[in-house]
């Protein structure tokens, strides 16, 4: 150790004092100690590196000694020189010709006021509290604990006495007491602000021990008197130096002899009973704010830096204001440390660097500032925690003030840390380990896997940061949730890293003050990276793996009846069933007819994982339902498709397709009765009296045939074929799996607002069933009349057929009692004509009535497609002749334009 201790700097730099002076180590203490500070310091100017300013002075001054001219060739060189690249330090080289055309003869102080310690404000970027990396401490220290602390830091620095060799003017700050200066260009190293302000202090201001700067500066304000006018003191008047010393204790929130803590007023005031002068009672009542400023942070952090549920976010919070409080107490110390000094020398202390109000007014001018600062955010962060909490502190960064700026700012910088950190363990591993509920990503364990992508996670609004747009938070929202969903869904094992790549996260508050410095660009980037790669990979995992698009297009073929000649077929299988009373059917039957049907049309070619998941539901059955009210195919779905394809999707899919089976039912039905009139038009032609009959039938099916070819029209191309256009084409743009499924709800709702199956549109519907009921009511009036007709028609046949037998045979044909039999059955059946033919009349004027109405409903609609629909279905305005509310309704939305002449 004692090798070391030879070695070590502070040894080195005493012998070659003693060796350059010839003196003992005793004799050169005062030397030795001004040779520590001058290599400890960092001899700068402390005003701003403005070449504009400095130009404008060296105008100025060239002005004052009334050169003119000099001052407009000074000002076209420096344009010159502007233009050129010669210099780099511009600014340096004009601060050094300023600096040597001051007079040397001039007057000026080099040993400065020690009021210019901090009577400049902290630089632009000035910060006290330093990065942390670790948990926050508590600051419970007792008023014994706090002296020996502050004595302590005095201590380690060996200075007697206070003084400063500064700038002329008490504008000046020593570079090396600057605390926003980065640890490697202050002056002191890592050594906090109490040590960097002893060391820059000479050893003694007597004339006997000041030593000369190492370089003089140019003076930046007026010069300081060496004395001041001391005012004669009244008989029991307290002196300003006990004013001071009580001073001290109140900063930091101790009760002083003559200043205490009013808990009425809720402040620090002096006993009434004390005798002072107006002027330092004001001062002292301006001073003591610090001391409630003090109190009021100190409260805070006291109470919450043990509480466990305030978070992470609210303990760095608290630490935050913990350094803060730190470098105010260094700064305490030092001003003790001068105290004490003034005490033990008594009156050979200059008056120059004795501690006043004055002095302390201005050089706390700058920590009340920033005192102020943390308590305003104390009072307004009460009662919130996490993103919230974040959000509070970035609200006070949005000042004119640069110095607050910086302050909240690096504040900021470690309240944010902890929800940067929650951020990136999220988006890169979607791992969400908050206790306390502070993250904007909430999860819920209660919810199943089935549900993990629409209930499981989800935003607290209240806790998003205001530096973090609701875009970004919904991406943030998303990344994490797709990573679970590939892990618990999908049992994707690909590490997370490999999905995307892991960025530099914020490991320390720096990191984090870095990124909420670039939030649209390298916050951004990370978010949107991490967004686009994590979410390209779950679409392809659920496209390659569970043939997502494949399913969607199979719900397209075949719950939609896109598959034509699939439908078709299957229609024609099932139709001895489905005429069937609903209670006789039986599943496994109409499950192997849709084998049956597979089989024999190109529905065989699709993918045998699409194949087995459709299969038959039969819905619940009523009193006088058939096969065809309770029939309906099904498509099952189960792991990760069922995230698209919900329950409450696949009950619209089974609304949209009964609607639609109902439709091709109507089509199917009328297609039978179209075969069964042009089959028996030449059948029935020997029998005139039904030629009106038929006529009718014809006619009427006639305008069932246009009105179901016009609704086929409109449900397929118009809306099945453009939504589902307008689906896919989402779908293939989509970015992520919510992209997907925003479309497809969206196509769901579109096909069934269009198809009238919402509640907005229950009227239509109503009256379009009621079309589809006439539509089966006409099938059986004319079954029933070909059926009386057919069998009609077989016995006059065979009338005539026994009639010619006999005449072949050389008999009379008939017999008149046959003849008279024949004639009254055929008057029977005559007779039941007018009755056919008036249940043919009812059964056109209801259907006509019907379509009427609907016809009115469809002009009066919101829907311009529907409107256009009912011009379709009433082409040759047939309908609008016999209604005159639809004659009504077209006037109203479809007259023609008033004429401008």
């Amino acid at each position: 150790m004692a090798t070391l201790d030879q070695k070590s700097p502070n040894v080195l730099l005493q012998s070659l004092c003693c060796r350059i002076t010839g003196k003992s180590e005793a004799e050169v203490a005062h030397q030795f100690q001004y040779a520590v500070r001058v290599i400890g310091s960092n001899y700068a100017p402390t005003i701003e590196r403005d070449e504009f300013l400095v130009s404008e002075k060296i105008k100025k001054e060239l002005l004052k000694q009334r050169r003119e001219a000099d001052a407009a060739l000074f000002s076209e060189l420096h344009r010159k020189l502007q233009t050129q690249s010669v210099l780099k330090h511009r600014w340096s080289v004009l601060y050094l010709l300023l600096s040597l055309s001051e007079d040397p003869r001039k007057p000026s102080s080099r040993v400065g006021n020690y009021g210019a310690l901090f009577a400049q404000a902290l630089p632009r970027d000035a910060h006290s509290t330093p990065f942390y990396c670790t948990r926050p401490q508590s600051l419970a220290l007792g008023y014994g604990e706090r002296s020996a602390a502050l004595s302590a830091s005095v201590g380690t620095s060996g200075i007697s006495s206070l003084g400063v060799y500064t700038l002329n003017g008490p504008t000046a700050t020593p570079q090396s007491l600057l605390a926003g200066q980065p640890p490697q260009s202050a002056a002191g190293g890592g050594q906090p602000l109490g040590s960097r302000l002893a060391w820059a202090l000479p050893v003694s201001c007597s004339p006997s021990s000041a030593l000369a700067p190492l370089t003089t500066r140019p003076a930046l304000g007026p010069p300081v008197p060496s004395s001041r006018v001391v005012r004669p003191r009244r008989d029991g008047e307290v002196s300003e130096a006990a004013l001071v010393r009580d001073i001290l204790y109140v900063f930091q929130g101790i009760d002083g002899k003559f200043i205490k803590m009013s808990a009425q007023d809720n402040c620090y005031k002096i006993d009434s009973k004390v005798v002072l002068c107006k002027s330092l009672r004001d001062t002292s009542s301006r001073l003591a704010e610090l001391g409630w400023l003090h109190n009021k942070v100190r409260k805070y952090t006291d109470a919450r830096s043990l509480d466990r549920a305030f978070g992470l976010v609210g303990q760095s919070f608290c630490a935050s204001l913990h350094q803060e409080l730190k470098e105010y107490y260094r700064l305490l110390s030092v001003l003790h440390s001068q105290l004490q000094v003034e005490d033990e020398q008594g009156v050979i202390v200059c008056s120059e660097s004795t501690l006043t109000l004055r002095r302390l007014l201005v050089w706390m001018y700058d920590p009340k500032s920033r005192l102020k600062t943390l308590a305003a955010l104390v009072d307004f962060c009460q009662g919130r925690k996490g993103g919230e909490l974040a959000s509070a502190v970035h609200s006070y960064g949005k000042t004119g003030d640069p110095q607050m700026r910086a302050l909240v700012q690096h504040i900021l910088s470690l309240v944010s840390h902890p929800i940067l950190n929650f951020l990136y363990r999220w988006i890169y591993d979607g791992e969400l380990e908050d206790t306390y509920h502070e993250f904007f990503v909430a999860s819920d364990p209660n919810v199943k896997t089935d549900r993990l992508w629409h209930d499981k996670y989800s935003l607290r609004k209240s806790m998003i940061p205001s530096f973090i747009t609701m875009d970004q938070a919904r991406k943030v929202l998303l990344i994490g949730k797709s990573i679970n969903f590939l892990h618990q869904v999908c049992h994707d094992r690909t590490p997370p890293g490999k999905i995307t790549p892991a960025s530099k996260s914020a490991d320390t508050p720096k990191d984090a003050a870095e990124l909420l410095s670039d939030l649209e660009g390298a916050f951004q980037e990370k978010i949107d990276a991490a967004y686009f790669d994590t979410s390209k990979y779950l679409l392809d995992v659920l496209n390659r793996n569970y043939l997502l698009l494949e399913h969607l297009q199979a719900m397209r073929r075949y719950l939609l009846l896109g598959q034509g000649d699939f439908i078709r077929h299957l229609m024609d299988l099932l139709k001895p069933e489905l005429v069937r009373p609903a209670t006789t059917l039986y599943q496994h039957n109409l499950t192997g007819i849709l084998e049956t049907a597979v089989r024999a049309t190109n529905a065989q070619y699709d993918n045998a994982e699409i194949l087995k998941r459709l299969d038959v539901r039969l819905l619940e059955v009523s009193p006088g339902d058939t096969g065809w009210d309770v029939f309906s195919l099904d498509y099952h779905v189960d792991g990760p498709i069922a995230t698209v394809f919900t329950r409450e999707c696949m009950g619209h899919y089974l609304r949209v397709f009964n609607f639609l089976w109902r439709a091709k039912r109507m089509e199917y039905t009328l297609t039978d009765i179209w075969k069964g009139q042009m089959c028996n038009a030449k059948l029935l032609k020997t029998m005139p009296e039904l030629s009106g009959v038929l006529h009718q039938c014809h006619i009427l099916a006639s305008e069932m045939v246009h009105f179901i070819h016009q609704m086929q029209y409109y449900i397929t191309f118009e809306v099945l074929e453009c939504s589902w256009d307008e689906l896919w084409n989402r779908v293939q743009q989509a970015q992520d799996l919510d992209h997907i499924i925003a479309a497809h709800d969206m196509f769901l709702d579109s096909i069934i607002s269009r198809c009238l199956l919402d509640n907005n549109s229950r009227s239509l519907l109503t009256q379009l069933r009621a079309i589809f009921d006439q539509i089966i009511e006409f099938q059986s009036a004319q079954d029933s009349l070909y059926r009386s007709a057919l069998e009609e028609l077989a016995l006059r046949l065979q009338f005539e057929e026994k009639k010619q037998q006999r005449e072949d045979e050389g008999q009379w044909g008939v017999t008149a009692e046959q003849e008279a039999e024949e004639k009254k059955r055929i008057q029977e059946f005559q007779d039941t004509i007018p009755k056919m033919r008036s249940q043919l009349r009812i059964l056109t004027h209801f259907y006509q009535s019907i379509v009427q109405q609907f016809l009115v409903l469809l002009m009066t609609s919101t829907d311009e497609s529907l409107r256009f629909l009912s011009f379709r279905l009433d082409f040759n305005e047939h309908y609008r002749a016999r209604e005159p509310r639809l004659r009504a309704s077209l006037g109203a939305n479809w007259g023609r334009r008033p004429s401008n002449i």
